[in-house]
């Protein structure tokens, strides 16, 4: 199928480009009403279309930009096609086919499927392996509901919710912070993880930066990853923070001289100095970030579809097992680098976290 393809590389200044591409409909991962005359399409596993920035010098820009979901703008035929405001389902889905719930399809199964964005300590890949501190804990929360095989596909940490909307997986496996406007589109567990924020500086931290407050107040450039909640906090406080489509590529631009900070969860950045001890980079302190002078408290879970209530609460009732107890928390966890000052707090929960009165 062919689209119009319009784009604009902001900030760096390139103009329009307007060319034709013709993208398999298994690269579609989401189309949404963008106004009456044009819809946003994003591709998924870096498709994009030829002839445009892809490949050459500019590339980098894009990514950072958009990151590598790649977000295209597509004019109103789409509508002819019926593909506004319609989720496309890709190269890689879950059989959503078939009578029961997901529960028991899974369990039927033995499998489930979980989106995750490759950020360490998390859901990564190593050794060929899908691993990280979400995984160990789905692991153990499947097999105790008879799901003994967990799966992943790598998607862009952005375009995860999307992913699992279009049915791509049966749920996100990222340790994703729980969002009012996140809630709106998904179901989340109850906390599995506590968040606090660090940044990752070069080497002596030349800026003096110790939290998003220090770096609204310099004229330094910053780098968010795409979709994650320190992207929320530099819009909060008015930073035009560069994209990022994963933590390497953060740190990269620390490296590179792109960036003079990156800023993500202190656990991730700390896990990520620990495994590249030579890369001319430190991590600060964690904080947890103010904005409005309001301590933005973190929590992340696992993400469901909206209509798998069933699936969520199963999960949540083995999930309450795991987190009332310090000892078998971090049995499972441990090994990835989080502690006691990581577990959940009992008193913090995804109700209160979705109404964004935590």
């Amino acid at each position: 199928m062919w689209f119009p393809f319009f784009v604009r590389a902001e900030p760096s200044g390139y103009e329009m480009v307007t060319t034709w591409f013709r993208v398999p409909l298994c690269h579609v991962m989401w189309v949404t009403s963008a106004g009456a005359r044009s819809a946003w399409i994003v591709l998924h596993g870096g498709a994009h279309p030829p002839g445009s920035f892809w490949g050459d010098e500019r590339d980098q820009t894009m990514k950072n930009r958009f990151g590598s979901a790649g977000i295209v703008k597509a004019a109103a035929t789409l509508a002819g096609f019926g593909l506004v405001g319609a989720s496309m389902t890709g190269c890689t889905s879950v059989d959503n086919s078939g009578e029961g719930s997901t529960l028991q399809r899974l369990q039927d199964s033995g499998t489930v499927t979980v989106g995750f964005a490759g950020e360490a300590p998390y859901s990564f890949m190593q050794d060929g392996e899908l691993t990280g501190a979400t995984v160990a804990l789905h692991r153990e929360i499947f097999s105790n509901l008879g799901i003994d095989n967990v799966e992943g596909v790598a998607t862009d940490f952005g375009a995860l919710i999307p992913g699992l909307q279009a049915g791509r997986f049966d749920v996100v496996s990222a340790g994703m912070s729980i969002l009012p406007q996140r809630c709106e589109q998904a179901l989340f567990s109850e906390p599995e993880f506590n968040y606090t924020t660090a940044l990752m500086v070069p080497q002596g931290n030349p800026q003096q930066l110790s939290d998003m407050q220090t770096i609204a107040d310099k004229d330094v450039r910053m780098a968010v990853l795409t979709g994650a909640i320190e992207s929320d906090y530099a819009s909060s406080l008015g930073i035009d923070a560069m994209q990022v489509s994963s933590p390497q590529d953060g740190m990269d631009a620390v490296i590179n001289g792109r960036a003079d900070v990156f800023a993500l969860t202190g656990i991730s950045l700390n896990w990520m100095k620990q495994n590249n001890e030579n890369a001319p980079v430190e991590v600060t302190e964690s904080f947890v970030a103010e904005i409005d002078g309001v301590p933005q408290v973190g929590a992340g879970g696992t993400v469901f579809r909206t209509e798998d209530t069933e699936l969520r609460d199963a999960y949540n009732a083995e999930l309450a097992k795991i987190t009332s107890d310090e000892a078998t928390y971090l049995s499972i966890v441990g090994d990835y680098g989080f502690t006691a000052e990581e577990m959940p707090d009992p008193n913090l929960t995804t109700e209160t976290l979705c109404e964004g009165t935590a």
